[in-house]
């Protein structure tokens, strides 16, 4: 691959850099299908999935991280100050880079026949949606489906908490009437709820668990609106033992998503 690296360093005021920051705004990103992934290991997990379109990164950044920046197609040097309007951290790495957008169409990613799916429906937190995705991906989850008006999954915290994660399963952004679509593909659709009718240690001791599903997750404050928890094969309740009320959003699609990897590799799984 070829490597242009521009020949001069830019400060904040360059409109390269001006045109990269706006893509801290959503309408940007929406607008022009870009976004900003900050530090080494997004760069370099980006970088891997061939969407990094510009690199930008401080003299000292660069030359500690010579292998990233010999695979980018395009190194732009920025002095600190550069950096640090780029950046949306209190202590940014030296690495920015602006990315093409990676979301699939839900069709595309259906038909690869995931076993395992998690949705967020209309999670508002972005730590939390990439907290999600990170943990779908490290289950081997094939698509995470961001539905309804959930985060938007290249916020920079979002991206951020996936921690690489982002490049490495189908995005997705859809409807949140997705119930039907996921059926249709084979996956069994469950819900999570404090409020479900059956339990999680149920579905695994009775072997549902081992089926391809996709999991639907909602937001903290709020859960699952109505209409997608009645969408669902069943409504699920992760057991609690002690004394606490509840779990939180991230903990809970860990034990979920855990729990169907789990299923879905025992050598008892039907086939």
């Amino acid at each position: 691959m070829h490597v242009r690296r521009n020949s001069v360093t830019f400060t904040p005021r360059t409109p390269r850099v001006v045109a990269a920051r706006r893509l801290q705004r959503r309408r940007d990103r929406d607008q022009t299908g870009r976004f900003l992934a900050e530090g080494p290991q997004a760069v370099r997990s980006a970088l891997a999935a061939g969407v990094v379109l510009e690199l930008f990164g401080t003299d000292t950044a660069l030359t500690r991280h010579g292998d990233l920046a010999m695979q980018a197609p395009v190194v732009s040097p920025v002095t600190d100050e550069g950096l640090a309007a780029l950046a949306e951290t209190v202590q940014p790495q030296g690495l920015v880079a602006v990315c093409q957008q990676v979301d699939v169409p839900l069709a595309e990613a259906l038909a690869k026949e995931p076993r395992l799916v998690a949705v967020v429906a209309e999670i508002r937190d972005p730590g939390n949606a990439g907290t999600v995705l990170r943990t779908a991906d490290a289950a081997g989850a094939g698509a995470v489906v961001f539905a309804g008006d959930a985060v938007d999954p290249y916020n920079g915290k979002c991206v951020r908490s996936s921690a690489g994660s982002l490049f490495n399963v189908d995005v997705v952004r859809a409807p949140v009437t997705v119930a039907a679509e996921l059926r249709a593909a084979g996956l069994q659709v469950l819900a999570t709820t404090g409020y479900g009718d059956a339990d999680l240690d149920g579905l695994l001791d009775d072997g549902s668990l081992a089926r391809p599903t996709a999991w639907l997750f909602g937001s903290e404050a709020h859960g699952l609106p109505d209409d997608v928890l009645k969408a669902a094969d069943k409504r699920v309740r992760v057991p609690i033992y002690g004394g606490a009320e509840s779990l939180n959003l991230a903990a809970a699609a860990a034990v979920c998503l855990y729990a169907s990897a789990r299923a879905q590799r025992s050598p008892r799984r039907p086939s």
